[in-house]
C-alpha cells in the first residue's frame, strides 16, 4: 500500500527532513519530560496546596495511566485522519492541561488536568515517531529513529534538569508554564512538517479500542498501585488480573476483525516480539533506576534537585553515539545478537548502580551511568526500527503506539517493582536503629529515608546514629531493588535470545 504524502516526502530536502526530526524529537522530549518534572515540583505543590500524599500519587500516575491506555487508539486514529493533524491537537491539548493548574489548586482540578495533559501526550507520541518513520526512505530511518529513542531515553534526566533550574528561581506553578508554552510553539511548528495516513480507509475499530484502552489501563493501573500498597493487596490483583482478561478479549476480537486496531498476528513476527519485549524492560530498567537514583542522590549523596540531575550527565556519554550506531551495528550482527548484547550491558550498569552505597565517589556514580546509556543506546533504536519496519506503511501510527505502550508499561513496572521492594528491605533493615524511639518518630523513620533524616534532625546528636543506619539501610533496599530490575532484563535477554528473530 502507498502512503498518501501531501507536503512532498519524497522530494524533502536533507534540510526539512533535519526539521521534522529536531520538531519531533522535541515534542517527544517534552512528554518523557512531563514525568519527572511534576515529580521534581511535587514536595513545593504540595507544602503550597496541602493536597495529600495519596492525592500526590493520583496526580503523577494519571498522566502515565491516560497516556498508557489512550496511545493505540490515538495512533490508529493518525493512520486513520491523519498523523501531523492528530499532533497538532494533541499539543493543543497537552497545552491545556499544562496551564490548567494555574487557573485552580483544588485537588480534583489538579488531578484532572494532569488526565488532560496525559491525553495529549497519548496523541503526540506515536504521531512523532510515525512522522519520522513516514518522511525517510528505509535506508535513512535508522539515525533518524536513533536520535528519536536517544531523546526519548534522556527525557526523563531532562525533566529534572529543568525541573531544578525553574524551581530554583520561581514557584511550583513554573513547571506546568514553561511546557505550556513550549508546546503551543511546537504546535506551530508542526504546520510546517510533512503528513501522511492510510491510503484504504477502513471502519475505525471502536469495539478494539475500547478494549485495548480498558486492558492497558486496568493492567498500568495495577502496576502502578502495587508501589503503594504491594502487590498482595485485593485491590491491585484484581486490577492485574482484570487487565490479563481484557487483553485476552481484545486479542481474541482483534484476531477475527476484518480491519483490527492492532493485528495481533503482528507479534508472530520475531522481529517485531523481540523489539516489543526489548523496549518493555529496557525502560523497566531505566525508569525502575532513575526512581531509586532520584533519592539516593538527594538523601544519601546529599545533591539538591538540579544537582541531582545534571551529575547524570554521563549517561549521554554512551548514549547517544551508540543510538546513532544502533541500526548500523543490526545489520552487521543482526537483530537477535544486538538485543542479547545491549540488554547484558543493560543489567551490568543497573547491578553497577546497586553497588552504590553511602560512601562511593562520584567517578563510581559516572561509569555506572554510562555504562547504563552504552546498554540502552545499542537496544533502543534497534527495537523501535523492528517494530515499525514489520507493519505495512498505512501502520506506523499503530505501529509507533505499540512502541510506546511497552515503553509506558515498562516504566510503570519499573518504578512498581523497585518502589516495593526498596520499601520491603528498607523497614526491616532499619528498625533495629530505631526501636528505642517514641511511637510516632519511629513510624516516621521506618517509613522512608526522608522520614528518618528528619527525625534524626529533631534529635540533634543524638540522631547521627538513625541518621547513618538509615543511609545503609536504603543502600541495601537499592542494591534488592536493582537487582531485581536486572533480573527482570536478563530474562528479556534470554526471551530475546529464544525468538531469534531473523538477521
Amino acid at each position: 500500500m502507498r502512503v498518501v504524502a501531501r507536503s512532498g516526502l519524497s522530494s524533502s530536502s536533507a534540510a526539512r527532513r533535519a526539521w521534522t526530526v529536531g520538531v519531533m524529537c522535541s515534542a517527544v522530549g517534552l512528554v518523557i519530560a512531563m514525568v519527572t518534572i511534576v515529580n521534581t515540583a511535587l514536595p513545593a505543590l504540595a507544602a503550597d496546596t496541602g493536597v495529600t500524599q495519596a492525592q500526590q500519587t493520583w496526580i503523577v500516575d494519571v498522566y502515565t495511566l491516560v497516556l498508557a491506555a489512550l496511545v493505540l487508539p490515538m495512533g490508529a486514529l493518525g493512520d486513520r485522519y491523519g498523523r501531523r493533524g492528530v499532533l497538532v491537537i494533541g499539543l493543543v491539548v497537552f497545552a491545556a492541561g499544562c496551564a490548567a493548574p494555574l487557573l485552580a489548586e483544588s485537588p480534583a482540578w489538579l488531578i484532572t488536568a494532569r488526565a488532560l495533559t496525559g491525553l495529549g501526550a497519548a496523541m503526540i507520541m506515536p504521531a512523532t515517531l510515525s512522522i519520522i518513520n513516514a518522511s525517510f526512505p528505509p535506508e535513512r530511518r535508522g539515525r533518524a529513529i536513533g536520535i528519536w529513542a536517544a531523546v526519548a531515553g534522556l527525557g526523563g534526566l531532562g525533566g529534572l534538569v529543568i525541573a531544578g533550574l525553574l524551581l530554583q528561581h520561581f514557584s511550583w506553578h513554573s513547571v506546568f508554564l514553561g511546557p505550556a508554552v513550549l508546546s503551543l510553539l511546537l504546535a506551530l511548528a508542526c504546520v510546517t512538517v510533512p503528513t501522511s495516513r492510510e491510503r484504504v480507509h477502513h471502519r475505525f475499530d471502536s469495539v478494539g479500542a475500547v478494549l485495548g484502552a480498558l486492558a492497558i489501563g486496568a493492567l498500568v493501573f495495577g502496576i502502578l498501585r502495587a508501589a503503594d500498597v504491594g502487590w498482595a493487596d485485593a485491590e491491585v490483583i484484581v486490577a492485574l488480573a482484570a487487565g490479563v482478561v481484557l487483553g485476552g478479549v481484545f486479542a481474541w476480537f482483534e484476531a477475527r476483525h476484518a480491519a483490527p486496531l492492532l493485528d495481533v498476528r503482528l507479534f508472530r513476527n520475531r522481529a517485531f516480539a523481540t523489539g516489543s519485549v526489548s523496549v518493555t524492560v529496557q525502560f523497566t530498567a531505566a525508569f525502575g533506576a532513575l526512581y531509586v537514583l532520584a533519592q539516593y542522590l538527594q538523601l544519601v549523596q546529599g545533591y539538591g534537585p538540579l544537582e541531582s540531575g545534571l551529575v547524570l550527565w554521563p549517561i549521554a556519554v554512551s548514549l547517544l553515539p551508540l543510538s546513532m550506531a544502533s541500526a548500523h551495528v543490526a545489520q552487521r550482527i543482526g537483530l537477535g545478537a544486538l538485543t542479547c548484547l545491549g540488554l547484558v550491558v543493560v543489567v551490568a550498569g543497573v547491578l553497577l548502580l546497586g553497588r552504590l552505597g553511602p560512601d562511593s565517589s562520584y567517578p563510581e556514580l559516572a561509569v555506572a551511568v554510562c555504562v547504563l546509556g552504552g546498554g540502552l543506546g545499542l537496544t533502543a533504536p534497534a527495537a523501535t526500527s523492528a517494530i515499525l519496519d514489520n507493519v505495512p506503511p498505512d501502520k506506523y501510527g499503530v505501529a509507533s503506539a505499540v512502541n510506546d505502550a511497552t515503553r509506558e508499561i515498562g516504566a510503570a513496572l519499573g518504578i512498581a517493582l523497585a518502589g516495593s521492594v526498596l520499601s520491603a528491605t528498607y523497614t526491616p533493615a532499619v528498625r533495629p536503629a530505631t526501636e528505642a524511639l517514641p511511637a510516632v518518630a519511629r513510624e516516621a523513620a521506618d517509613g522512608s529515608l526522608a522520614g528518618a533524616l528528619a527525625v534524626a534532625e529533631r534529635l540533634g546528636p543524638a540522631g547521627r546514629q538513625v541518621a547513618d543506619a538509615a543511609r545503609a539501610a536504603f543502600s541495601d533496599g537499592m542494591w534488592f531493588s536493582l537487582l531485581a530490575l536486572a533480573g527482570i532484563v536478563a530474562a528479556g535477554a534470554v526471551a530475546a535470545a529464544c525468538l531469534r528473530p531473523p538477521r
